[in-house]
């Protein structure tokens, strides 16, 4: 590309950052704490916000990072994600980049280090779990431009990203609420209480009732006590079953070198609380794994409050802290069996029982000792039908909104890439003033800015 291309501006050096840079991984610490004893460690859960912090006590070998220190992701799946920091002790899967002498502004590095990302999540490797490669980084030339212009640029990207950033919050807020009306549509069909309902209702004016659903002519179903506590009272015809009556854990195992096992399955596979597989493209864990069959049903015993629980249409190995558990075909469909496991009745009474404070987890002693409630194996089907047709236009509006959401995200990358190589003039910026709008070359995206524009105004407003 042509210089004057990229308007590249005198005070524009060409650096290799193997001479100015320095990375340092975090440690693991010797004891953990519940308590804010100190600073707290900063794992990638903890960074994402999805995880309690815990604290850890203070030791020479740790290492302590800054707020907004530029981080790197070191190992896993996201291997190469850069993030910023909080104060504390950095995680041992996670390291800090830090320039040395003059050269960055702490603001435009971090747009420096998020505009490579996507080379540095191609270029890690490892033959199981992918760690991250400094190669590029250190010996690739970059185009620096000088502190006053990083200033400039930063301040722009920082505009536009908290813009960006806010749309995007929203929308995930949305599909939030979208998924917790799924969550109670599940619940409500799998544990009786909307058969209860539809069948008091002689209009069936919550729709999508047929003669398949309630299995009798009755135009009132009968509820009975359950005799258990937590599952309360079920349709008078449905049953109550101990769950390892009527499932078989499998606890065949396999290891890495058998070339048979295509498809792994880790935790970081399975999207919590929808029952939806998410890309098997990277191996996510090494050793061990238990083998599972077309028809299984895969339950996350690690934090279980996630509610991952997923049944594949195909064979694999997933790893240990996954429960395989083959279904009765007699007594089980499998998707019901699925869906009863989601259910958020299901997902409370397994939670209440977990052991250990920093990586809580179910025992199959205690999940298979569970009673639930079991209908007619004809009717858990049409059940299953009800909830596909229920949910299907709140699928249909979340795939819409995802859609949005990745238009924006890859807007916003290349944002970012085009501000911190120079193809973007930002001489002239002066905050709270944008030339520079989401164009493109469809209404869409036309449409998305103007939603930009809306929740910047109302979140101003409010604040």
């Amino acid at each position: 590309m042509k210089n004057e291309e990229l308007k590249i501006k005198n005070e524009w050096r060409t650096l290799k950052l193997k001479y100015f840079l320095n990375i340092q991984k975090g440690k693991v610490p010797a004891k953990f704490s519940n308590e804010a004893i100190s600073l707290p460690y900063l794992s990638m859960e903890f960074l994402r916000k999805k995880s309690n912090p815990f604290y850890v006590f203070p030791q020479a070998n740790l290492t302590e990072v800054k707020q907004n220190d530029c981080l790197v992701l070191w190992d896993g799946a996201n291997a190469g994600e850069i993030m910023k920091a909080k104060n504390g002790y950095l995680s041992s899967t996670m390291a800090v980049l830090k320039p040395k002498a003059d050269l960055f502004t702490n603001s435009f590095f971090y747009y420096f280090l998020k505009s490579n990302e996507d080379i540095f999540k191609k270029d890690a490797n490892g033959t199981t779990i992918p760690h991250f490669d400094p190669t590029h980084l250190l010996h690739s030339s970059f185009l620096i431009p000088s502190l006053v212009s990083q200033t400039a640029i930063a301040s722009f990207l920082d505009h536009k990203t908290t813009k960006i950033d806010r749309f995007i919050r929203k929308k995930k807020q949305l599909i939030k609420l979208l998924n917790e009306q799924k969550a109670e549509i599940i619940n409500d069909a799998v544990t009786g209480k909307l058969s209860y309902e539809l069948g008091m209702n002689s209009n069936d004016e919550l729709g999508m009732m047929n003669d398949e659903f309630i299995t009798h002519n009755s135009s009132l179903i009968i509820m009975k006590p359950s005799g258990i506590e937590w599952l309360g009272d079920i349709p008078e015809h449905w049953e109550v079953r101990k769950l390892k009556y009527s499932v078989s854990l499998n606890k065949h195992t396999t290891f890495d070198n058998e070339e048979n096992i295509k498809n792994k399955i880790a935790l970081e596979n399975i999207e919590g609380k929808t029952g939806r597989i998410l890309d098997l493209k990277e191996n996510v864990f090494e050793g061990v794994g238990t083998i599972f069959k077309k028809g299984d049903v895969l339950f996350g015993k690690l934090r279980p409050y996630l509610a991952k629980v997923i049944s594949p249409n195909f064979e694999g190995s997933c790893v240990n802290e996954i429960l395989v558990l083959t279904p009765n075909k007699e007594i089980w469909n499998t998707e019901f069996l699925k869906l009863k496991m989601l259910s958020q009745e299901f997902i409370k009474i397994v939670d209440d029982s977990t052991y250990g404070s920093k990586m809580p987890r179910a025992s199959w002693y205690f999940i298979g000792g569970l009673k639930i409630s079991c209908p007619p194996i004809s009717e858990q089907a049409a059940i299953v039908s009800h909830i596909e047709k229920e949910t299907a236009k709140i699928n249909q509006t979340i795939a819409t909104i995802e859609k949005e959401i990745a238009l924006v995200q890859e807007y916003k990358t290349a944002l970012i890439a085009e501000a911190v190589t120079g193809k973007i003039d930002v001489s002239n910026y002066e905050l709270g003033v944008m030339n520079y709008e989401l164009e493109g070359d469809n209404d869409e995206l036309g449409i998305m800015n103007d939603e930009l524009d809306d929740i910047t105004d109302n979140e101003n407003e409010n604040s």
